[in-house]
């Protein structure tokens, strides 16, 4: 076992018995930072010293980087059962990942290096979603700008080579009469379309119902992005409010898969209602919601929260492989 397992199991651990976000947090943060550090024994003093890893975190690099299990690792297994270890097999299944964004919308990286990361993950591909115009705060895409993007993908796929594909996307806009920010037969050129809201997000429930409704029934619109834009850090945000019911109900008749958002922040859907929508039929996107490449590693805790309602991998889109997800999408 190495010290960036280790973290990254006790944040999957921590996450599946629904411990505080700041807490999961802490040990993706320390797995991120121990790449720092060359292979073999480290002792925990030596391991404060990197940004990010307090006490409790070093202790465990300490103890894990002479290849033992940490006690604190193995205590969270063994109150957590076999459940918990199914969980952990059900993220191994990941194929790929549908919410990512680069240097051309909010993101800090290159689309180069988030499908680096993403490959090095084991990856088979991952969708590269940026945002789309109406979020100028966030340098969403024009046309214009999206086309180029489109050219540069292709680029990146032709010098990688096989074993991996960056497939073209969007996050985009659910606008306030349910429509989507973007040309449609641009949209319709893409492989897959992440719709969000992003404004009037404390809206009545009737107008937000029926926006979220038209968006779920868009032939574009394959992923329902963080459904309920709620923020659970910080100074947070309260969650939307919508008539669940008729809008999973959608989404399972029109085969629009529910984004189960890995951000710490977000955790969006809440527990009741991702149960909710796995009663409902839906399918499921377990996504990062990446804006840097060491993000990516958070989609084992939304793997840990699909475990806990009963989801297998042929109800993730993201355990699918390539052919699977891009014949979903043709095939609605």
């Amino acid at each position: 076992m190495t010290p960036d397992e280790a973290l990254r199991q006790i944040a999957f651990l921590l996450e599946w018995r629904g411990a505080s976000p700041y807490r999961v947090r802490a040990f993706h943060t320390a797995a991120d930072a121990v790449r720092e550090l060359p292979p073999g024994p480290v002792d925990a003093d030596r391991a404060r010293r990197l940004r990010g890893v307090g006490p409790v975190t070093a202790e465990v690099i300490a103890q894990a980087s002479t290849g033992d299990v940490p006690r604190y690792l193995a205590r969270l297994r063994a109150e957590a059962g076999p459940e918990a270890r199914a969980g952990w097999e059900l993220a191994a299944t990941s194929t790929g990942d549908c919410h990512l964004h680069s240097d051309w919308s909010d993101g800090g990286s290159p689309l180069e290096e988030m499908a680096a990361a993403a490959r090095a993950l084991g990856h088979e591909w991952a969708v590269l979603t940026d945002h789309s115009p109406r979020l100028t705060i966030a340098h969403g895409l024009s046309r214009e700008r999206l086309t180029r993007q489109l050219r540069a993908v292709a680029a990146v796929n032709s010098a990688q080579g096989p074993g991996f594909r960056l497939l073209t996307g969007i996050e985009c806009d659910i606008l306030e009469d349910g429509s989507l920010d973007q040309d449609e037969d641009l949209l319709g050129r893409l492989d897959v379309v992440v719709a969000s809201v992003h404004s009037k997000l404390r809206s009545e429930p009737g107008p937000m119902t029926a926006r979220l409704l038209a968006a779920v029934r868009n032939p574009h619109v394959d992923v329902l992005g963080h459904c309920t834009g709620r923020l659970i850090t910080g100074k947070g945000r309260p969650q939307s409010r919508f008539d669940a019911e008729a809008v999973f109900a959608a989404c399972a008749e029109s085969g629009t898969a529910v984004e189960i958002n890995c951000r710490p922040e977000r955790r969006d859907p809440p527990d009741d209602l991702l149960a909710r929508a796995a009663a409902a039929g839906c399918r499921f996107a377990v996504d990062t919601d990446a804006h840097a490449p060491e993000q990516l590693h958070w989609q084992s805790t939304g793997y840990a929260r699909a475990a806990r309602v009963g989801l297998g991998p042929d109800r993730l889109i993201t355990s699918w492989p390539l052919s699977r997800l891009l014949a979903g999408r043709t095939g609605r």
